[in-house]
């Protein structure tokens, strides 16, 4: 995750990217456009569903996982703003996605956001 939160942060910081659906948006099609917004990357392939995620927040995250040879390198993020720092009166930009990274599942385990582990558990049994 982007923002100065997150900065510097690893074992349970890292997430997937994601969003809002637009309004009669099918899931996957935002999921697509929240990708390439994220990350500047349009994704390809076939995508095989994730059984959605309800977030202690709340709020439901839908997934996909799909084989695709993505560089992560060549991440680059659209921006969003916020006063920081707080109370500062002071508007910054920050990108939405700091870093991108490929991670063995152990290693995805540690860096996801707690929320999020679960679906490292539905792609192993898939795969």
């Amino acid at each position: 995750m982007g923002g100065p939160f997150w900065e510097h942060k690893e074992e349970g910081s890292w997430s997937i990217p994601k969003g809002e659906f637009e309004e009669n948006e099918a899931p996957l099609d935002a999921a697509k456009r929240e990708f390439h917004e994220e990350t500047g990357l349009i994704p390809e392939g076939k995508f095989l569903e994730l059984a959605p995620l309800k977030q202690s927040s709340g709020k439901v995250i839908f997934a996909w996982a799909v084989e695709w040879d993505c560089d992560a390198a060549k991440t680059k993020s659209n921006t969003f703003s916020m006063e920081w720092p707080k109370g500062s009166g002071v508007m910054r930009d920050f990108p939405e996605v700091d870093r991108a990274g490929w991670f063995s599942l152990v290693e995805a385990q540690k860096k996801l956001v707690k929320g999020q582990v679960p679906l490292l558990g539905q792609l192993e049994k898939v795969l």
